[in-house]
């Protein structure tokens, strides 16, 4: 006697599924069975169909589902500036152009309409989750929370007064009342953002750990951006900003340190041993010839790598296909090794990656039973991904982000069949005009 099937709200049937967990593994014919906002069940469409009986079923003929893509660190109320000061060196483009821009429009209706733009742009990209780094994070969360992302929030602090914070205190002390307010979200966390070691000073560094302890924060930093921040570094403190970093306690497991492109091997094995995660952006490392992070003998040595875009501001855009290309490229190129940074290894970086690098690992980044419903259908039948070989390869190396066709956000579907499902496309266009306006003027 055949028992009966079991009610789930949804079953989703794709052609492959690339869980990323275990790595360069591909699934054919297979289903994931979702209950709520978690996965319950990764298994043969045959199977699925005779255990589960789905409220909705989804058939992705022609697709592959993979884990929602984790950007682990953006700045996106940014994406407001997109295209506003391109083709400059690192300082002359934050003194001369975004500092003096942001002095001119920061605020709470700059922040949340710059996120809007932005969860539109990386929803259609296959984005689910994000690593936030910028001002006003009351707002931040509020929006994201409106909007059914993921999103990590970055509690900012940095030396200078901003339209956020006129003093140190000030900072922790707003930045400790958001991470209060928003500590029981579902799809929200907090972490500590300091600008970055030139920025910042040792007392606020001190704090920051001691509270980082405290309170299971992680502590999302730019590190060693450019040779430049280096050289200054040794010249005016004797040390280099990594060896302050450590001297201060900051090189632990909580750190998430971006950027890294100036690193020695003795700073990559400590990173390893301290369990660092390290977000590699190399498209605005390009872009602002920051230099080139060692991407594989990172991912060598054991050390978390995930992968981030940057702010528009200096990317030019929100788009992980094209940063999981770039940092599979680029890897080679550094290492003087094509089989550095392979296919499933970007893929990885760009989603279980991203998670172990924000300490959610346990929520999200690979298609697992238990976990979250974040995911990400992508058509692979279109001419520019003709033929198949490899599915993992062509969706690192050949697919754009214009191939996504659904997203889910822990079981909820907010893009379908290439349409927002929560955002306004004219509404937002209007706002992008709005702020162009202002911010050419």
């Amino acid at each position: 006697m055949s028992e009966t099937p079991h009610p789930i709200d949804l079953l989703i049937e794709a052609r492959w599924i690339v869980p990323v967990e275990p790595r360069g593994v591909v699934l054919e014919q297979h289903a994931v069975a979702i209950d709520g906002e978690r996965i319950v069940a990764l298994l043969p469409i045959a199977d699925a169909r005779a255990r589960y009986a789905p409220r909705e079923r989804v058939v992705l003929d022609e697709h592959a589902l993979i884990p929602g893509l984790v950007n682990a660190h953006v700045h996106n109320p940014m994406t407001l500036m997109r295209g506003l000061a391109d083709d400059l060196p690192l300082m002359r483009w934050l003194q001369e152009h975004i500092w003096p821009a942001e002095a001119k429009a920061i605020g709470p209706e700059f922040v949340r309409d710059g996120i809007e733009l932005a969860v539109a742009e990386m929803l259609r990209g296959g984005t689910t989750c994000c690593n936030e780094n910028y001002f006003f994070p009351d707002v931040q969360a509020a929006t994201y929370r409106r909007l059914g992302f993921r999103a990590m929030v970055g509690l900012p602090v940095i030396e200078f007064p901003s339209a956020w914070a006129a003093t140190r205190d000030e900072y922790f002390d707003k930045g400790l009342a958001v991470h209060d307010e928003f500590r029981g979200e579902a799809l929200l966390g907090t972490s500590f953002a300091p600008h970055a070691p030139y920025t910042v000073s040792d007392e606020s560094f001190e704090r920051i750990h001691l509270l980082s302890d405290q309170l299971d924060l992680p502590v999302h930093l730019h590190l060693h951006e450019t040779a430049h921040e280096v050289e200054d570094a040794r010249r005016d403190r004797g040390a280099r900003p990594f060896a302050r970093m450590q001297a201060l306690g900051l090189v632990n497991e909580r750190l998430i340190a971006v950027h890294m492109t100036q690193l020695t091997d003795a700073e990559i094995a400590a990173c390893a041993e301290a369990g660092v995660a390290v977000v590699h952006c190399p498209e605005s490392n390009l872009k602002l010839a920051s230099g080139f992070c060692p991407a594989e003998k990172l991912r060598r040595a054991g050390v978390r790598l995930a992968l981030g875009t940057d702010g528009c501001a200096s990317n030019n855009d929100l788009d992980m296909f094209g940063e999981m290309r770039t940092a599979a490229l680029l890897a080679k190129a550094v290492a003087e090794d094509a089989s550095a940074l392979d296919a499933a290894s970007a893929l990885h970086a760009a989603t279980l990656g991203g998670a172990q690098a924000l300490g959610w690992s346990e929520r999200i980044g690979s298609i697992e039973a238990g976990k979250q419903a974040d995911l990400a259908a992508i058509r692979l039948d279109e001419i520019e991904t003709q033929p198949l070989y490899n599915v993992i390869s062509q969706i690192v190396y050949a697919t754009g982000r214009q191939q996504v066709s659904d997203v889910w956000v822990a079981g909820m579907r907010k893009l379908r069949e290439r349409v927002l499902s929560d955002l306004d496309v004219a509404e937002l266009r209007e706002k992008a005009r709005r702020w162009r306006e202002r911010l050419a003027g």
